[in-house]
């Protein structure tokens, strides 16, 4: 890698640790016991739940919390899906002549289920599909309420993994609302002026027809995109309003957008691990889970980025010297195009500021292995930690095992029915990833997606695919026309089983854990705090990762690259 991106990583990741602290006790002060105090957003606060009937007091079992998560969910899914449907009567732009794209059945559900759980799979190109105002009320909207959703839910697994005896798993209204007021709100609203600032359209003016310099024609589409823009990245969600998504100029202009909008989907997911070790009294405890996410984050940026530096070598054995540079912005180069890559798949988020199907083998391979090990680098708003958190508790299951100590995490035993939990959880998206891409090689209509390539790159871009819609992480290799029932079906049981599938077993396991009381460290204790336990946390994410995904990578980009270095 050159000096330049070794600088600008090591910036990156400055600013996040030093974002991480006071995020994460502003967002333990958000979600603690004593209601937050604001002249305007207290009152606020208050007069949502008098308005709504919700009693903030009131505590939630884990399966009531999960009941209204599904429901709020769902309602959100039904009512995105019927404006999808009934959009041709909305007013406003664009003119109907550029939305070429009709928005099918399939189409219309599986877009809904996509922003209803954050993963926002697009199978549309958002210009030639949507208006202006379904972009701004649905997608936007649900920008929002999905990325509030799994906040809250979040917060309600760390406040179980650290609750002692008797205490619940909180208010599900209460942390959605105080997720969307004190955090998400006003937050985008500040991103979206300095994205305004920047360059970003915020407009519903028609789009624009020019004349090029060659004599052609052009259309250029406008739009209120700097109020979508943000919020996608904020709330880990991560949709484009255009189809070139944040390698769009009118998405992501400059190399600063790029930088902050980075900032944004990492710094919240990674201050939650500070927040569990305010919940639990124990500092040390969050300071090593950010320190193995952050090695992981390392460890992508050297692969990727150094396959990207290196080049093709087929076209290096032709002369033809210098980075792999196809698919990529020039405004971003190789150094900010990698830092997207690896950012957005370590934290659920599909914003792409470069084309993952013009990637290297080697360097597509760790924006899909970020996705096949459940995005635990950071991770989605509040799923990041929750994942983190189920490894640690294999880890810890399997160390103490080895060296005869109870399996204890946290000052909570964890017993068959725990560990039950965990294994549900562990295998629930490996099982969708696997068994769907299984299904899509197996059969025609599967296969017929394949637009342009075939063997070991195809079976990438299968695999890519359903492992970002399981992961709810949304990107796509490109090379994918998943515009079809069959993928529009399969992506959206993906990502059903990849946002409940795991909820439902982490808050389960989350009020297991609530009930039991606390028990101090002893010398029959395995330490959770320590470098050694960093250590085999981290070899515990890549074993449990490898056993399960290694022999589809095989086939898929390990012998695509062998192919390329070697000619086989």
């Amino acid at each position: 890698m050159t000096p330049s991106a070794v600088l600008q990583y090591l910036t990156f990741l400055a600013v996040v640790t030093a974002l991480v602290k006071p995020v994460g006790v502003y967002l333990a002060w958000v979600f603690g016991p004593t209601p937050p105090f604001h002249r305007v957003l207290g009152p606020v606060e208050r007069g949502l739940y008098r308005l709504t009937g919700v009693r903030p007091e009131e505590g939630m079992t884990w399966s009531r919390y999960a009941t209204c998560f599904i429901a709020f969910s769902l309602v959100g899914t039904v009512l995105l899906y019927l404006l999808l449907r009934l959009q041709h009567l909305l007013p406003g732009g664009p003119d109907p002549k550029y939305l070429t794209t009709p928005m099918t059945p399939d189409l219309a559900m599986n877009t809904a289920i996509s922003f209803s759980t954050t993963t926002t799979w697009q199978a549309y190109a958002g210009e030639s599909t949507m208006r202006y105002w379904t972009q701004l009320l649905g997608l936007t909207g649900q920008n929002f309420l999905a990325g509030a959703s799994g906040l809250a839910v979040g917060i309600a697994f760390l406040r179980g993994v650290s609750a002692d005896r008797g205490q619940g798993l909180g208010n599900f209204w209460v942390d959605v609302t105080r997720a969307l007021l004190w955090v998400l709100l006003p937050l985008s609203l500040l991103g979206a002026l300095f994205l305004v600032w920047q360059g970003v359209p915020m407009s519903f003016a028609p789009y624009r027809v020019v004349t090029t310099v060659e004599h052609g024609r052009q259309v250029i589409a406008l739009g209120p995109v700097a109020a979508l823009e943000f919020i996608k990245n904020l709330g880990t969600n991560g949709g484009g309003f255009f189809n070139a998504n944040g390698a769009h100029p009118f998405e992501n202009p400059t190399p600063l957008t790029n930088f902050v909008g980075m900032l944004a989907i990492a710094v919240l997911p990674a201050s939650l691990t500070q927040v569990l070790g305010r919940m639990t009294g124990r500092p040390r405890q969050g300071w090593m889970l950010f320190g193995v996410m952050v090695a992981f984050f390392v460890v992508g940026l050297t692969i990727c980025g150094a396959a990207e530096q290196a080049g093709n070598p087929r076209l290096a054995a032709l002369g033809v010297s210098g980075p792999n540079l196809e698919g990529k912005e020039v405004r971003f180069g190789v150094a900010q195009s990698v830092l997207a890559a690896v950012t957005t798949s370590n934290g659920a988020t599909g914003s792409t500021a470069a084309t993952p199907d013009s990637f290297t083998p080697l360097g597509v391979s760790v924006p899909l292995v970020n996705m096949l090990l459940g995005e635990i680098v950071f991770g989605g708003l509040g799923t990041g930690i929750q994942g983190m958190v189920v490894v640690a508790l294999i880890a810890m299951f399997i160390g103490s095992l080895m060296i005869g100590r109870t399996p204890q995490y946290l000052g909570k035993t964890l017993g068959p029915p725990e560990m039950k939990l965990v294994v549900l959880y562990a295998l629930a998206a490996p099982l969708a990833v696997l068994l769907l891409t299984a299904l899509a090689v197996a059969t025609e209509a599967g296969r017929a997606a394949l637009t342009t390539n075939d063997g070991p790159h195809g079976l990438t871009e299968i695999l890519f695919a359903h492992a970002s819609s399981a992961a709810n992480n949304g990107q796509t290799m490109a090379g994918l026309s998943a515009n079809s029932v069959f993928w529009n079906v399969t992506t959206a049981a993906a990502m059903v089983l990849g946002r409940f599938g795991l909820v439902v077993p982490a808050l389960a396991l989350a009020g297991r854990m609530a009930v039991q009381r606390p028990r101090p460290d002893s010398s029959g204790t395995l330490p959770s705090d320590t470098l050694l336990f960093g250590v085999l946390l981290g070899g515990s994410a890549v074993l449990l990762g490898a056993l399960t995904f290694l022999p589809a990578l095989a086939l898929g980009p390990i012998v695509e690259h062998l192919q390329l270095v070697r000619r086989l």
